[in-house]
């Protein structure tokens, strides 16, 4: 669900943030998914609710004639990553490992990498990221390049279990940044805390998120507003 968002943001923003409806479109589109998936309602409203315990996404109330929530990512708020940077990760959760050539052109659409040499400084970043976000991969027999994936993830699907299907499958997970398969095992990388603490900071992150949900809905009203009196 997390790289839909992003890939959604960068290439068709006048839809974003994304209803319910758009998100389940996108995750099981056939374009750009590796591997297609089918997945309903239930399952996409499983992975969102992840990733917000996680605090890696927002939800959007219903403001200015609109009727549904609608969710959007905070990639750049919680990891501190730019649009590229985040493009990148966006594509390694859609399509798995890939090499820095099929980066670049996967990766048309939503930042513009003037050489493949732009691509590797970038991933160089986020292997060297303190979460540990990304990391190079063997290359595939018959390949010249060496692949990269994303490590936000661990490995879902029917070869979960092996270190042969976590390449195979891409690396693709259902642990909350990812969150792109049926609900299962997941990764939990959120850090841990006093046990003493932990209702504490449980109750202090559910307070910010719902600020930042006011904070979305008065900012989309301010917009409505300067746009009704011409500016």
């Amino acid at each position: 669900m997390l790289g839909c968002l992003v890939e959604k943001q960068l290439t068709t923003p006048q839809q974003y943030p994304l209803t319910l409806n758009a998100l389940t479109m996108a995750a099981n589109q056939a374009t750009n998914r590796d591997p297609v998936v089918a997945l309903d309602d239930d399952v996409v409203l499983a992975a969102l609710d992840e990733l917000r315990d996680h605090h890696l996404i927002r939800v959007v109330l219903p403001s200015h004639g609109r009727s549904v929530k609608r969710y959007r990512h905070v990639l750049d708020e919680v990891y501190g990553l730019d649009a590229p940077r985040y493009a990148l990760l966006a594509t390694l959760l859609l399509r798995g490992p890939q090499t820095v050539g099929e980066l670049r052109s996967r990766t048309e659409r939503m930042a513009d990498f003037p050489s493949v040499r732009d691509v590797e400084q970038q991933l160089a970043v986020l292997a060297e990221h303190s979460e540990g976000l990304a990391r190079p991969l063997g290359r595939r027999p018959g390949q010249k390049e060496d692949r990269w994936h994303q490590i936000m993830a661990g490995p879902w699907g029917p070869d979960a279990g092996s270190a042969e299907g976590n390449e195979a499958d891409g690396g693709r997970s259902t642990s909350p940044p990812n969150s792109g398969g049926p609900p299962g095992s997941t990764v939990d990388t959120a850090p841990q805390h006093d046990a003493d603490l932990q209702p504490v900071l449980d109750a202090m992150w559910a307070e910010l998120d719902s600020l930042r949900d006011e904070v979305a809905v008065l900012r989309d009203d301010l917009d409505a507003l300067r746009r009704g009196l011409g500016g």
